[in-house]
């Protein structure tokens, strides 16, 4: 019989997905990201119709239909971790099985898989999960208004304050405020233009790539960044320890993704600030990514600490969680 696998990792600038038709990948796709002011169940609903027609072939050339979807989500919330709501609405299309997991969850196993340690993953949010033998911690995550300490959001922020600032002479001059009159010519209009602006969130976010840039010739940039590696690896550190990896025998596993880490300055200061904290920890290249992760759900082993922390309901049985 043939099987086909669904997997989404749902973030606010992309949704990304994989079908998977008895186990072989038949394709993957980009769309618009997660729109965090509008419901995100019937947002999942929508892409799992929009990629259900001729999701695949089986061996006569019929068209196979998909029978789980796994999602790993962006700020997944309780209120939203109902998979039992999510089957609900895509049962018609064939589903037998949906997974739902906050993206920590879903990048942690994409990055370390079974591995004990953490994962932090910096894009335009940011999250840190830790996991330890029995123990599971989120740190962070708490979004743009209340946290995300060290995201790409974060930085384009703290960028925009000091542009603004040296704009009005309340902080020092800084090539920053060139990237606001890049963007925006009339400066006194870019708080007005900005607020208006739908994609504010990623807007904010995409100037963290040049911040970054700015920093080798330009010192508010280079504490931006500075202060963005400091805040990741604190929530690193917090997660750590919470989870009991930071012990002297401890060697867990660290893996940091996310655009923001395509910044060597910041990347170096970030793995020496926890290097410090934690001598013997391993900081290791991703296995995979989000994605990776979402379509590995399925799989987790029941005794994994993780498995508790997905929301599951099959046509057979109620959700669980």
């Amino acid at each position: 019989m043939t099987r086909s696998v669904l997997a989404i990792d749902a973030g606010q600038t992309g949704i990304k997905t994989r079908l998977v038709v008895d186990g072989a990948v038949v394709r993957e796709t980009l769309l618009p990201g997660i729109r965090t002011h509008e419901p995100l169940l019937a947002q999942l609903a929508q892409v799992t119709a929009q990629l259900a027609p001729n999701t695949g072939t089986d061996v006569s050339g019929g068209i196979t239909g998909i029978d789980t979807v796994t999602a790993g989500v962006s700020g997944l919330t309780r209120a939203d971790a109902d998979a039992a709501a999510l089957l609900a609405a895509v049962a018609p299309l064939g589903v037998r099985r949906v997974l739902l997991a906050h993206d920590s969850i879903s990048s942690f196993v994409g990055a370390l898989g079974d591995d004990r340690g953490a994962v932090v993953a910096s894009g335009t949010g940011v999250v840190t999960l830790g996991v330890g033998r029995e123990r599971v911690r989120r740190v962070d995550g708490w979004g743009n208004i209340m946290g995300d300490a060290g995201s790409g959001y974060w930085i384009g922020r703290e960028a925009l304050e000091a542009g603004m600032r040296s704009y009005d002479g309340r902080g020092p001059e800084t090539l920053l405020s060139g990237l606001i009159t890049d963007r925006w010519p009339d400066i006194e209009q870019a708080y007005i233009d900005l607020q208006a602006d739908p994609h504010r969130v990623s807007v904010v976010a995409a100037f963290a790539e040049q911040v970054a840039a700015l920093a080798s010739v330009d010192d508010v940039a280079a504490d931006i960044c500075r202060a963005a590696a400091d805040e990741l690896a604190l929530s690193v550190l917090a997660a750590l320890q919470s989870v009991g990896e930071t012990g002297p025998d401890a060697e867990p596993h660290l893996s940091a993704i996310g655009g923001v880490f395509r910044s060597d300055r910041i990347r170096n200061r970030f793995e020496h600030r926890v290097r410090d904290a934690v001598p013997h920890i391993q900081i290791i290249a991703p296995k995979g990514n989000g994605l990776d992760g979402s379509a590995a759900l399925a799989a987790l082993a029941e005794r994994h600490p993780l498995r508790a922390h997905l929301t599951i309901a099959s046509v057979e049985h109620s959700a669980t969680t």
